[in-house]
């Protein structure tokens, strides 16, 4: 019996120190671009093309197809550092949204909602790249969540890109 007291009372504890420690952290970066927002998408999910002018996500693939619920293949570079995951798709709205959730391990030990904004404005549309890390980890990530520096970088090379291919 003082067994199943322990493993009772160790269960409590950690379940205890993860509603302690879980934290949440949002960092959000927006650029104007003088373009309309379908121009902007179609620069934004040709993954195939980011290699060629993306610095921040290097790497980016939907082998089932970018769908709500389907996997992708990404690789971000930050702070010297690579790092490829596999994060769910959570939303695709052409012209507006897409979203999406990475994990480290399990749920709430490090989860990442990933998501790209597309708003119009009278001078084109402003574009909004943003994450909201949450978890036990996120009090201890350090810079490894830092992404503001990486998420200007993509957004003004998004830019860039994008009124490149408007002005050919």
């Amino acid at each position: 019996m003082k067994w199943v007291l322990s493993i009772a009372a160790v269960i409590a504890l950690v379940a205890g120190a993860a509603v302690v420690l879980h934290r949440e952290r949002t960092v959000e970066r927006s650029i104007e671009i003088a373009a309309p927002p379908a121009e902007v998408w179609r620069v934004l999910v040709d993954f195939a093309a980011y290699p060629q002018w993306n610095p921040f996500v290097i790497r980016a693939a939907a082998p089932d197809g970018l769908e709500v619920g389907r996997d992708l293949d990404v690789r971000i570079s930050n702070g010297g550092s690579e790092t490829g995951f596999r994060p769910a798709v959570l939303a695709v709205e052409p012209d507006r949204e897409l979203r999406w959730r990475g994990r480290v391990l399990l749920p709430g030990v490090l989860d990442g909602e990933h998501s790209f904004r597309l708003e119009a404005t009278a001078q084109g549309m402003r574009f909004t790249q943003g994450e909201r890390f949450r978890g036990v980890l996120v009090p201890v990530a350090g810079s490894s969540i830092d992404v503001a520096g990486g998420f200007d970088a993509m957004n003004a090379a998004l830019r860039d890109r994008v009124l490149a291919t408007i002005a050919r």
